[in-house]
């Protein structure tokens, strides 16, 4: 069992994501199983950063996005690459932060709630594995330091899931 404490919502990003770093890390400390790390990271990420109302992945099934672990309130199934900020961070293979999701072409409402969203590709020597991807009802929720801290985060379960 793990006795992990939420990061301290007065400390400044960077250093919420570096303690966020280092709980993940512990947790996935001799787990290689790519889903269990991925739930176990959307939890963490889902109790730890302020204004979420989902986070989660969607994995790569060689055709589409399909979804993974996540906290929040029930998704989309399935995404077409190049369809939605999911489909097109996936296809480009580069994170893509929206302020304002209503004002995106082809934006999936999946949650009404929504108004922002950041969606960091995941990706392995090359090949698409999914995508880690956050909403928040909050507008400008998301901004470069939590881009470099999920993006650290997400190398991480890259590096240490099979």
């Amino acid at each position: 069992m793990f006795d992990l404490k939420a990061p301290s919502a007065t400390k400044d990003k960077p250093s919420l994501y570096r303690e966020l770093a280092e709980q993940v890390a512990a947790v996935f400390t001799g787990e290689r199983n790519a889903i269990a790390n991925a739930a176990n990271l959307a939890s963490l990420i889902w109790y730890s950063l302020p204004d979420l109302n989902w986070a989660g992945f969607y994995f790569f099934d060689g055709k589409e996005l399909v979804l993974g672990p996540f906290q929040g309130k029930v998704a989309c199934v399935r995404i077409a690459l190049n369809r939605g900020v999911c489909g097109t961070a996936a296809a480009a293979r580069r994170s893509v932060i929206v302020e304002d999701v209503h004002a995106f072409p082809g934006h999936i409402a999946c949650d009404a709630a929504s108004n922002s969203e950041i969606v960091i590709p995941l990706v392995r020597d090359g090949d698409l594995l999914g995508v880690l991807d956050l909403d928040s009802p909050k507008p400008a929720r998301f901004d470069s330091t939590d881009q470099a801290g999920l993006e650290k985060l997400a190398q991480l379960w890259i590096g240490l899931s099979d």
